[in-house]
């Protein structure tokens, strides 16, 4: 019977203990801590500082609140809001921790993960803030203090010597004033830097004050010892004017534009010269592009082409916006315009002019084309030259786009001559003139057989160079001065005042041009440094000399007479030079060498000999020595100088550079 009654127990008895263990026995690891922030006793926390714990799998985020997750100063329990991402929560304290002091965090026995399992035991740990005295102060701003010609969109920064409490960092404690105007703006701050972001940009030319109070302090709670307060100068209004293409060579639908052009375009202001390239400046033929070079200098943009353009084409160039002006500002547009190149060759000029009187009886007869001809069409039967119905027998000679008729004998004195150019000259396309070109002019009655030297454009200028224009001590010069490709840096010693498309100097009865100056300076030199060189080649091919090899060289205490000297060395004038004859009496003196004249040595004219009809062509160097005295017009290939004192009445036109040295030189 006892035994009946207790097998029923022990089997109710296993059925509870089985069923008990199955409620509580969850599979796994119990969750732990793994890491916390701060770290268990740390010490020197800054007292903004937030507290992590991270577990060792993901938690039940409902059990993570702020009753689990606790921060206590002392028995004082200190108020935060508790979050949960990931496997970390994080306290974040309502208010700075107290500096210097004990905090002790907690992670009780109430969280659980996922499978509903809590942590063994409370997780508890402790570290105490930062122990901080030392004030902070502002180590650097930018703008720096006293700063001038600061951007109007300029941030404002101030830089501590250590890392801030950002919610002191605010337009309350960080203010910027333009005299005692507020100016409006927003503050941000990170790591030690503060940057006040003005809401408009500021005013030219104005002083700023910055200052940051005492309001501001670091994350100890220490402020600043004083009020911090610097000031800057804002520079000028920023160039937002955009820039225009003022004119086009050749105009747009020009005609009859010569093949070898160099189309060019002046804008309205200074350019970035890297946005002026073979990418903004185009030339095509339809949609074909033309090769060719891009240059800049001024205000003016050319391209030259490689090749020589077709005869009778139309061609469209253009410039894009993406050229911009020094401050960056592109084209207000881009321009496009078209031209069209000559169908047939031109006669661009004549010497003599048409109707010309008083031609010299020993002159060459020459015609300029508009383009390159085609040397076999040019010839004694293309080229003709009449006295009434009588042939003058000659030579035909052709060079550039230059023909050229030389007359056997000199030309009858006082009669009228008639010189003509056929349709049977071609340029190299094979092009014909459109017409006969005939014109006349009349000989005069002087006995002298030589034409003065044409300086065409280059008449203009006392002086012209094309590499430098130099001067070492005060020099009196009148007339213009013209250096060109050269710009105005390459012209010293004259204290030049810079004007709109020239400049002066008081050492300077008259103007300065330089290539770089404003147009139409540039294309003016252009023109005049051509004729220069073009002078220089008539003055060097007039043939027949009346003297050769005169003196070996050596003309120092000779009186010239008028005619073409020539000679292939230098030539020397030890002593001075009597240059005789009358006031229509042409000198030409050519050298294939140096021309150099000795210290204090001086040409002298008599009879009625004008300095304006001498002409010195000079390949080498001219050299005029000390207080030296010159009396004629100088065209020198290799360069001209003027020693200390030297002086002159008449031109120097240098094909390199022209150096002075306290000189006084006066046009004739």
């Amino acid at each position: 019977m006892k035994v009946k009654k207790v097998v029923p127990f022990i089997a109710m008895l296993l059925v509870f203990l089985i069923a008990g263990c199955k409620k509580d026995n969850v599979s796994g690891p119990l969750p732990t801590v793994t890491a916390t922030s701060p770290i268990n006793l740390a010490t020197s926390i800054a007292i903004n500082s937030k507290l992590t714990a991270t577990f060792s799998t993901a938690m039940d985020p409902s059990t993570i609140t702020a009753a689990n997750f606790t921060l206590l100063q002392g028995t004082a329990t200190v108020s935060g809001a508790v979050t949960y991402a990931g496997t970390t929560a994080t306290f974040t304290p309502a208010a700075n921790l107290v500096a210097n002091t004990l905090y002790t965090a907690t992670v009780s026995n109430g969280v659980k993960d996922l499978s509903g399992k809590a942590l063994v035991n409370n997780f508890v740990w402790s570290f105490t803030t930062i122990t901080d005295t030392v004030l902070p102060t502002v180590t650097s701003t930018d703008p720096a203090n006293s700063a001038t010609s600061v951007t109007l969109n300029h941030l404002i920064v101030a830089t501590f010597s250590k890392p801030m409490d950002p919610a002191t960092i605010t337009a309350l404690t960080f203010t910027v004033k333009q005299g005692t105007t507020a100016v409006a703006g927003a503050v941000t701050y990170t790591g030690t830097t503060a940057t006040f972001t003005p809401a408009v940009a500021l005013t030219p030319n104005k002083v700023y004050t910055g200052t940051i109070t005492v309001g501001a302090k670091d994350l100890a709670g220490n402020a600043l010892a004083s009020n911090f307060t610097y000031s800057f100068t804002t520079g000028n209004a920023p160039d937002t004017t955009l820039p225009m293409v003022n004119s086009t060579d050749p105009l747009n639908n020009a005609t009859g534009v010569a093949q070898n052009k160099v189309v060019a375009l002046v804008f309205s202001e200074a350019m970035d010269p890297l946005t002026i390239s073979a990418s903004t400046f185009t030339l095509k033929q339809g949609t074909a592009a033309v090769a060719g070079a891009v240059a800049y200098s001024g205000t003016t943009a050319t391209f030259t082409p490689s090749t020589t353009l077709t005869a009778g084409t139309v061609y469209t160039a253009a410039i894009s916006i993406g050229a911009k002006d020094l401050a960056g500002n592109a084209l207000a547009a881009g321009t496009v315009w078209s031209f069209t190149t000559e169908l047939s060759p031109l006669v661009s000029s004549t010497d003599p002019l048409n109707n010309a009187i008083g031609i010299a009886r020993n002159k060459v007869v020459a015609i300029n084309f508009s383009k390159a001809m085609n040397p076999s069409t040019i010839s004694i039967s293309t080229f003709t030259l009449v006295q009434g119905t009588t042939p003058v027998s000659g030579t035909v000679a052709y060079s550039g786009t230059t023909a050229t008729f030389t007359p056997t004998n000199l030309l009858i004195a006082s009669v009228p001559y008639t010189a003509t150019i056929t349709t049977g000259a071609k340029d190299l396309a094979g092009n014909a003139l459109a017409a006969n070109t005939v014109w006349g002019f009349t000989t005069g009655g002087t006995t002298s057989s030589l034409a003065v030297v044409d300086l065409g454009a280059a008449g203009n200028y006392l002086i012209l160079a094309k590499s430098a224009i130099t001067n070492i001590s005060t020099s009196a010069l009148t007339g213009d001065l013209g250096l060109s490709p050269a710009a105005t840096s390459y012209i010293t010693g004259l204290a030049l005042t810079n004007a709109t498309g020239y400049a002066t100097s008081a050492q300077v009865t008259g103007q300065i041009f330089a290539a770089d100056m404003a147009s139409p300076t540039p294309m003016n030199l252009t023109t005049a440094v051509n004729n220069m060189i073009t002078a220089y080649n008539d003055a060097a091919g007039r043939p027949s000399p009346d003297f050769l090899e005169l003196a070996t060289g050596n003309i120092g205490g000779r009186t010239l007479t008028p005619g073409l000297y020539k000679w292939t060395n230098t030539v020397t004038m030890p002593a001075d030079v009597v240059i005789s004859g009358g006031a229509n009496d042409v000198w030409i003196f050519q050298i294939a060498g140096d021309l150099t004249m000795s210290s204090a040595v001086k040409i002298t004219l008599s009879g009625g000999a004008q300095a304006k009809n001498i002409f010195w062509q000079v390949a080498g160097q001219a050299t005029f020595g000390t207080t030296t005295h010159f009396e004629e017009i100088v065209l020198s290939m290799t360069g001209i100088t003027f020693q200390t004192g030297a002086s002159m009445n008449g031109r120097a036109l240098a094909q390199t550079a022209v150096a002075l040295d306290m000189n006084t030189i006066t046009k004739p």
